[in-house]
């Protein structure tokens, strides 16, 4: 697909741009509106392709739960590997979409490599997460950053106390969930690693603060992310934060979310997986 193409959707998810205006430069772009369907069934979210493990899976058991958070009731997804007494601890934070199944996939993946895991719905205060993705991008818009980290310490707490968790937590998250595990390795001293995917960097001048390890992933088409990673390596090694930076050239943002066909980079979100789950025994254990 052509590259304009993709930056053009990453902008639309992003900016975010309307539906409406999305698709009529879509159509100037590929020169009529005969080939647009083809082109959104490649690079829009399938959600049925969003199980890699199946929520029945024996090897785990998994619940929606609530939870005491800044802002109150907040609701979330939790996976944990069924046969453990206890395990080391995850929270995983969502795209812009909000809690919808590809990141549950992603909690029950975790929860089958050892980790309790729990995704958070970080658009509760809003009502929670809309089957809508486009109402999905709009009202993280509206959410208040704080008051969204705040949120995700409290999600920390209650991973802390659970009865499955050996009390030691980190946080992996995409897209503007990376963006978001880079604001709580800020805020929370006592997160244990926090792992990035093409989140947005943080201000420089705020990761004297971090404490735990850090690992970051980045696509090496992503111009609107990676602008900013040079001044946020620079940062991390004058703050002597221990961290990894991973770049995978030829891969587009989101290259992870195996439910859209045409982002998706298979070789990299292998690597990348491996490097996450690798990363977190590591620190967590």
């Amino acid at each position: 697909m052509d590259q304009k193409i993709i930056d053009l959707y990453d902008e639309y998810t992003h900016k975010p741009l309307p539906r409406r205006v999305f698709l009529e430069r879509l159509t100037v772009l590929v020169g009529g509106a005969a080939a647009i369907p083809a082109i959104l069934a490649q690079i829009e979210p399938n959600y049925a392709l969003a199980a890699q493990v199946e929520a029945d899976d024996t090897r785990i058991a998994a619940e929606r739960i609530k939870f005491q958070g800044a802002t109150g009731d907040v609701g979330g997804y939790l996976a944990r590997p069924k046969l453990a007494e206890q395990a080391p601890s995850v929270i995983v934070i969502h795209e812009n979409r909000g809690l919808n199944p590809h990141i549950e996939d992603v909690t029950r993946r975790f929860a089958a490599e050892g980790f309790v895991a729990l995704a958070p719905d970080l658009l509760a205060p809003l009502g929670g997460t809309p089957p809508d993705a486009d109402r999905a991008r709009e009202m993280i818009g509206q959410l208040d950053a704080d008051k969204t980290v705040n949120n995700l310490v409290a999600a920390m707490s209650h991973m802390m106390a659970y009865r499955y968790s050996n009390a030691k937590v980190g946080a992996v998250g995409f897209c503007w969930g990376g963006g978001m595990a880079n604001r709580l390795a800020i805020k929370a001293s006592d997160l244990k690693a926090a792992v990035a995917f093409y989140g947005a960097p943080p201000d420089p001048a705020q990761v004297t603060t971090i404490k735990s390890p850090m690992q970051l992933h980045y696509a090496g088409l992503d111009q609107r992310i990676n602008a900013n990673v040079p001044a946020f390596e620079e940062a991390l090694k004058k703050a002597g934060v221990e961290h990894e930076i991973h770049m995978y050239e030829g891969a587009n943002h989101a290259f992870l979310n195996d439910t859209s066909a045409e982002r998706y980079n298979k070789q990299a979100a292998d690597l990348a997986w491996g490097r996450t789950v690798e990363f977190l025994k590591k620190n967590l254990a």
